[in-house]
């Protein structure tokens, strides 16, 4: 399979996927956190994954915003033939405005390059309502609908759709130390439901030390396009281990 080589300057990004949920970082003030993986082996073969990410969150009276950056980016060689395994750059901003204390109106923005998946760029642009089931210091639990705008070029074939969005997510401190969080997403196309994404995610940190800005992070990442650029698969899933610090 040919990949497309340049990504490699462009994927020194900052990855969300290897991050916390970002109902754990929003606060009055900023909080960051920046995450890093490395996969490496040799002798019959010779791999190398790399994940590079980084989420902000801030909560101030009736506004929540958040962002995110992820990237990845894997090379194999068995028998001299040397593949190109993973090049993804993905990034999103979601602004909530809270109408009541669980209601809220939201505007999130999402941009993905994939060269393996052969999708030269995907932006999708999305406002909608959202509600908390369970919103407290330990536990939240969020629901979001709305409309959506799909531009995407899928193995050189340009196209604009309209599309809906149904997602969750789910945020839970496990005890002082340790959390998990998982979300989901389905966006099918207004006119044709037999196109449709859906990205889900879950994962697992522990801090490390007392003053908890490290921690080790697991996360299992899984996208499906149910109609995918010509000669790909249709779904793409990693688990990824790193290692991440808050600041």
């Amino acid at each position: 399979m040919n990949v497309k080589s340049d990504f490699l300057t462009s994927v020194l990004a900052l990855s969300c996927g290897a991050c916390a949920h970002a109902a754990d970082l929003a606060s009055t003030n900023w909080q960051s956190s920046a995450a890093a993986g490395v996969t490496i082996t040799r002798g019959n073969s010779s791999t190398l994954l790399a994940t590079l990410g980084a989420v902000t969150g801030k909560k101030w009276d009736d506004n929540e915003i958040s962002l995110g950056i992820d990237g990845a980016y894997g090379t194999s060689k068995i028998s001299g033939v040397s593949q190109t395994t993973a090049a993804q750059i993905h990034g999103f901003a979601q602004y909530n405005r809270l109408f009541t204390e669980k209601f809220y109106g939201y505007l999130r923005v999402e941009g993905l390059n994939d060269s393996v998946a052969d999708i030269n760029y995907r932006a999708t642009v999305s406002p909608g309502v959202g509600y908390y089931f369970v919103k407290t210091k330990k536990t939240d639990f969020s629901v979001e609908f709305g409309p959506g705008v799909i531009f995407e070029d899928l193995g050189g074939d340009p196209q604009t759709f309209a599309t809906l969005r149904l997602a969750e997510k789910y945020h839970h401190e496990l005890t002082d130390r340790a959390r998990i969080w998982e979300t989901a997403e389905i966006m099918p196309q207004v006119d044709k439901f037999s196109n449709y994404i859906v990205n889900a995610e879950a994962g697992i940190e522990a801090d490390l030390t007392a003053d908890k800005k490290l921690s080790l992070r697991a996360v299992l990442q899984d996208t499906y396009n149910s109609i995918p650029a010509a000669g790909r698969y249709k779904n793409d899933a990693r688990i990824i281990t790193a290692i991440a610090y808050k600041f």
